[in-house]
């Protein structure tokens, strides 16, 4: 055989092993959901029984009401126990009290987990989640929605590129409705100092540290003008940066709030506006041309985007490979830092 014809055929041996290992089915994964009482759960689920990557093991949920409502769904409902030894990975959906608690316990198993937003109240917790993690050497990822957002990663590009020049000011608002219909949503986040800034408001707090990096400080106004309750449901956090402010404004009286969520990013050679934030529509404006965008303005186009599933494809591909998230434990703690700072906690 010639070194040629021992090329060609090497070759060809490689392709068809490729194309072997590429019609492989990929491997998929047990999951389940430790709580249920989030109000992303639901969405969660769906996004899990309709991926190829995951295996959704069941449920395990204290409140009786939630059970039953899971048994109607068509899925499994396990006690805590059962869940842990029969799953690879535990999404943490239960109320914001309980995610730390379950969380712990989901990594003291040994299991990767995927704890919903805000892991938890107090930093010291979120410290000790850390290091759990890292001693058995397993995956901690936080369940913030538009980390893999389109719109979001193409402001990320503009800012870390130079393109929109030097940042002064970023303008976030997060608004939803928690009026006296929702006696039970407000009650719950009434137990907490931040009430809609940690609930809510941790969702654009998240792009704006991981963007801008560690402020100097932040100052915060927390007021309750929906109710009777002591929910903080109308604040604001102005964060304050070395060259640079961050507003975020959190309101739960708002109908119809989610078109006017918007994250809005203004520096020396222009503005990037992503309004609504879903589905995402993102503006660029510029003083002068840059990278790849005009002078001018211009609507910015966006691949589709589906909330829950990029974040669930980026977890199962990290416990495949072994890789890590693409989000850092470092940035975590950051972000955690001051979110609770913002919120006073």
């Amino acid at each position: 055989m010639t070194r040629r014809t021992f090329l060609q055929a090497a070759s060809a041996t490689a392709l068809v092993a490729a194309s072997a290992h590429a019609a492989e089915p990929k491997r998929k994964i047990k999951i389940g959901f430790l709580g249920v009482a989030h109000s992303h759960a639901g969405g969660k689920i769906k996004a899990v029984r309709d991926s190829d990557d995951w295996e959704l093991v069941g449920v395990a949920e204290e409140s009786a009401k939630l059970r039953e409502s899971i048994r109607q769904s068509g899925v499994r409902v396990l006690a805590t126990e059962e869940l842990l030894r029969e799953c690879e990975v535990i999404a943490v959906e239960s109320a914001v009290r309980d995610h730390f608690r379950q969380a712990k316990l989901a990594l003291a198993a040994g299991r990767h987990v995927h704890v919903e937003k805000p892991p938890t109240t107090k930093l010291a917790e979120f410290h000790e989640l850390l290091d759990l993690a890292r001693e058995r050497k397993r995956l901690l990822q936080m369940g913030y929605m538009w980390r893999y957002n389109p719109g979001f990663a193409k402001i990320f590009e503009a800012v870390r590129n130079g393109w929109l020049g030097e940042i002064s000011l970023v303008r976030a608002t997060m608004n939803s409705l928690y009026d006296a219909s929702k006696p039970d949503g407000r009650r719950e986040l009434a137990e907490f100092r931040g009430g809609g800034m940690l609930e809510l408001g941790c969702h654009v707090i998240d792009q704006l540290v991981r963007l801008l990096g560690a402020p100097q400080k932040v100052s915060t106004t927390l007021r309750t003008h929906g109710g009777a309750d002591t929910l903080a449901d109308n604040s604001v956090a102005v964060f304050d940066f070395p060259k640079a402010l961050g507003l975020v404004h959190i309101n739960l009286l708002q109908p119809v709030a989610h078109p006017h969520r918007c994250f809005e990013v203004l520096g020396s050679n222009g503005s990037a506006r992503l309004q609504p934030i879903e589905a995402p529509a993102l503006t660029i404006e510029l003083a002068k041309a840059a990278g790849p965008y005009h002078k001018g303005s211009q609507d910015v186009a966006l691949p589709k985007y589906q909330r829950y599933v990029p974040e669930l494809a980026d977890l199962a591909d990290a416990v495949r490979t072994g890789r890590a998230l693409a989000v850092t434990p470092a940035e975590d703690l950051l972000v955690q830092e001051w979110v609770l700072k913002a919120c006073e906690m």
